[in-house]
């Protein structure tokens, strides 16, 4: 762990909590005349695009839109939103949607003011030399928490390996977190998005690079995110749910981009990437397996997870503690439904001749070299294939 001075980076206003929405043509009129929306099919079909437009009329801005977005964000939609972006001379990105939405909608922002190619910013290679147009992220599911972070993960379509891309320029300027806006979210979205924010949660939490104020955001996260998420799962009505899971889905955004995801989301990628699995379903495959081989390099935080949601397992041992707080992962992770990469449809045959291409990409995005017991080439084989096949059971100290 870094010992010294930390640096923290956020959106400059972040509006929450119910019918926040309607704040966005306000927002937008602070920063600019002409906005250009950024969603998906999905998002336009319930309405929500045309709520935002109504927005932004009452306050006499013009709009065009792009909901081009029907997959994991790729460069293909990062270009074709960008010549929309251009064309039409707009200088304010409202972004609507999911994380596909938010992170294309940052990528299209910087790549509106700089030169070249998105990929070519990877590894911070090259930076963002000119400010980005301003953005605003209002999320329509509770879990990237991209309104937040200074990330990006676009999919290069030439080598089908997903760019995580980090630089500050890429945080929104504003993001707006309505709980509202998560009510048109299937029960299995609800869930696969929940499941990848209590990822960013934890993987915050247990980061080599974890920090006082990052770790008391992921510790909320989880709490709100553990204690909320299957009444959210269970009854998409149920605002207030939906309220506390957003806003934890929003923490563990800030946790991580402050701190950096580990294992779990290094593994992630390439099975978005070359399966096409959405993200929140791959990270949730995955969380199990590792947090199992995770778990004797942090058992004294894994502990302190178990024990700040029940005070009382402060009288068990840290192992016992960490044991019940895995259990207690896996055990909503099951009440979810999560499915095992198997039971998604993956050809085994298929994903055991990619295994070494995954470790590979895995081990590149960085992101391993964060978790508390750092894996090797061939142990990120092994944990691809346990996951494969992984059967999730009821809790042993339920």
């Amino acid at each position: 762990m870094f010992h010294g001075f930390h640096q923290l980076v956020m959106p400059g206003k972040i509006l929450y909590g119910r019918d926040s929405f309607s704040q966005v043509g306000i927002l937008a009129a602070e920063l600019g005349k002409k906005v250009l929306i950024i969603s998906d099919p999905i998002v336009e079909k319930v309405g929500n695009v045309t709520l935002c437009k109504t927005y932004l009329q009452e306050q006499g801005l013009a709009s065009v839109t792009y909901t081009g977005i029907d997959s994991e964000p790729t460069d293909l939609h990062v270009q074709e939103a960008l010549t929309v972006c251009v064309e039409e001379k707009c200088d304010v990105i409202v972004a609507i949607g999911g994380g596909s939405c938010i992170d294309t909608a940052k990528a299209v922002a910087v790549m509106a003011t700089n030169e070249g190619y998105i990929g070519d910013y990877l590894g911070a290679q090259k930076l963002f030399s000119t400010k980005p147009l301003p953005l605003i992220a209002c999320p329509t599911t509770a879990g990237t928490g991209s309104e937040v972070t200074k990330v990006t993960v676009i999919v290069n379509t030439q080598t089908q390996v997903k760019m995580m891309i980090s630089q500050p320029e890429l945080l929104p300027v504003v993001a707006i977190v309505d709980p509202v806006l998560t009510l048109s979210c299937p029960p299995a979205v609800t869930a696969a998005t929940g499941v990848d924010a209590l990822c960013h949660a934890v993987e915050a939490f247990l980061s080599r690079k974890s920090q006082p104020v990052t770790d008391t955001f992921a510790l909320t996260a989880i709490e709100r995110i553990v204690q909320n998420l299957l009444r959210s799962y269970q009854d998409r009505e149920d605002l207030e749910a939906r309220e506390k899971v957003a806003l934890g889905a929003m923490l563990a955004g800030a946790a991580f981009s402050n701190a950096s995801v580990t294992l779990v989301h290094g593994m992630s990628r390439p099975i978005g990437a070359l399966f096409h699995v959405p993200h929140g379903i791959s990270n949730a495959m995955l969380l199990p397996v590792v947090l199992d081989y995770t778990r004797d390099s942090a058992v004294e935080k894994l502990a302190n997870i178990g024990c700040f949601l029940h005070p009382e397992w402060k009288s068990f041992s840290k192992q016992e503690a960490a044991d019940r707080t895995i259990a207690e992962i896996k055990q909503l992770c099951t009440d979810l439904h999560i499915p095992n990469m198997k039971a998604w449809g993956i050809d085994k045959v298929s994903f055991a001749r990619s295994l070494s291409k995954m470790a590979t990409d895995a081990l590149a995005s960085g992101s391993p070299a964060n978790n508390p017991i750092v894996p090797s080439h061939e142990e990120i084989m092994n944990l691809y294939q346990q996951s494969y096949d992984y059967e999730l059971t009821s809790s042993q100290f339920a």
